[in-house]
């Protein structure tokens, strides 16, 4: 008799733990759609990239269930190299968004969110997220076409107050640039390891290999064959300095037959947001909150943001902003989660604006 009650008394408090059959408890999850949207802004690109773009958008666990319920919605730039579908758990990749998102919005339902990333993988593996005849324009695409079409088909919080623009690396560099000319589409912006922020001195003599390589590249195939910094100049330069009378691939290079091209040069110059922020000042002061960090190993990257914590403090512009233990990528997943993600939820309004 003193057996059975033992017994019984054990199986009661694996039932009460949740521990019996190894059962534990369940975070609620999300859905993802991977669909695709034709944007006119982005015809006729000289590269020749479709564009009818692949969207991932993550719809929280509690989307489903309500028909009425809208939500702020959060859009995140993937890097140079990535994709939409990376990111996404559709092919494999580094980091995995969903899962983070279901971990984040099971302890805090009060601030689930939409999460949106466009497809900005090119011909040369990166549309910068700029404007541009050669790949297209991507500024515009994000900041019009892309929010149009999220309001339009998920229930969206469709007002400034709750929308969030962030990303890494290449996608933070977008998202800084889209933010700062678009204050009146998006409140809150999140640079995590931001690329691309400043100017770097040039001298032949000093000039990374990456730029010489890149002059040599003549076919499609060659790119595809490059090393990751030269494909990136390449990147560059159909974003920056697009030439439509330089076929094949209808971009200027900053080196050409071993010299220097100071105008190129120049008209990157004009593209890094550290050489060009005192104009952008007033927009960014129109947005809510501004947040970025970088790894401590990131050191180019870690840099500039250090000088555009220092800008924006002599502007007086609040922000959050942080130099942690890490490198380009092995802590992001980990700065989405405890850092960025809480941002969005303290600075995105999660209630419809009354109309006047």
């Amino acid at each position: 008799m003193k057996r059975h009650f033992t017994a019984v008394f054990v199986f009661a408090l694996l039932v009460l733990s949740g521990g019996a059959c190894g059962q534990q408890k369940q975070i609620p999850k999300g859905t993802v759609k991977r669909l695709k949207i034709h944007s006119k802004l982005l015809e006729g690109n000289l590269s020749g990239d479709s564009p009818d773009r692949y969207v991932s958008v993550y719809l929280p666990a509690s989307y489903q269930a309500s028909s009425t319920k809208r939500y702020p919605v959060v859009y995140f730039l993937h890097g140079y190299t990535d994709d939409d579908a990376k990111f996404y758990g559709f092919k494999k990749h580094w980091m995995v968004l969903p899962p983070i998102l279901d971990t984040v919005f099971s302890s805090d339902a009060n601030h689930e969110m939409i999460v949106v990333t466009p497809d900005a993988y090119t011909l040369f593996q990166g549309s910068m997220y700029s404007n541009s005849i050669t790949t297209g324009n991507w500024e515009d695409f994000v900041a019009k076409e892309l929010v149009a079409y999220i309001d339009s088909h998920y229930r969206t919080i469709a007002q400034k107050e709750s929308r969030g623009l962030c990303g890494h690396s290449m996608g933070g560099y977008g998202a800084l640039r889209i933010g700062e000319k678009n204050p009146d589409v998006f409140s809150t912006v999140y640079l995590l390891s931001p690329c691309c922020l400043n100017s770097s001195p040039m001298s032949i003599e000093s000039l990374p290999p990456n730029f010489l390589r890149a002059d040599s590249i003549k076919t499609k195939e060659e790119i595809q064959k490059a090393d990751f910094f030269t494909k990136a100049i390449l990147a560059s330069a159909a974003a920056w300095s697009p030439n439509p009378s330089n076929p094949p691939f209808y971009l200027d290079l900053p080196v050409k037959n071993g010299k220097l091209q100071p105008v190129v040069l120049q008209k990157w110059d004009a593209n890094r947001p550290l050489n060009n922020l005192d104009q952008y000042i007033f927009n960014i002061k129109k947005l809510t909150a501004i947040g970025f960090d970088a790894g401590t190993r990131d050191v180019a990257i870690a840099e500039s943001i250090k000088t555009l914590d220092s800008e924006f403090n002599k502007y007086g512009i609040k922000h959050s902003f942080e130099i942690y233990e890490g490198d380009h990528i092995n802590r992001v997943a980990e700065r989405i989660e405890k850092k960025m993600l809480g941002f969005f939820s303290e600075n995105l309004s999660f209630e419809q604006r009354k109309k006047k």
